[in-house]
């Protein structure tokens, strides 16, 4: 190769060089503006995505609240109408423990009208 060539080549590296970190100069500062923007969209999505969760929980929590509600009328409604509710509840709650062993021992109180007997009579016949 002459001289020219091997001079020509210098030259053009050169330039390449010049040219190749005049466009990293441009471009590092277009690219940092563009990624902070697409973080800064991405945390508003998240956000704003966080917010529809938090309403749909609280509206779930309103739905559940007004059906609690609900039972818990009509629960009292049947109490009022039917007084042998309250006996039916406190058995079927009675057998739930009994078959969940949760309960250990059973004691019986003889009552009578009510109030607990507490002497033993002797009948005279």
């Amino acid at each position: 190769m002459s001289d020219k060539g091997i001079v020509g080549i210098i030259v053009g590296s050169v330039v390449l060089a010049i040219i190749t970190a005049a466009a990293c100069m441009y471009i590092g500062p277009v690219y940092n503006v563009w990624a902070q923007g697409k973080a800064g969209e991405a945390s508003l999505m998240k956000a704003e995505h966080e917010k529809k969760i938090l309403i749909e929980q609280a509206r779930a929590e309103v739905e559940a609240a007004s059906l609690r509600a609900e039972a818990i009328e009509a629960v009292g409604k049947a109490a009022q109408e039917y007084p042998e509710y309250r006996t039916q509840e406190f058995i079927r709650s009675f057998g739930d423990a009994l078959e969940n062993d949760a309960i250990d021992k059973i004691i019986f109180v003889p009552t009578e009208a009510n109030i607990p007997i507490v002497q033993a009579r002797e009948d005279s016949n």
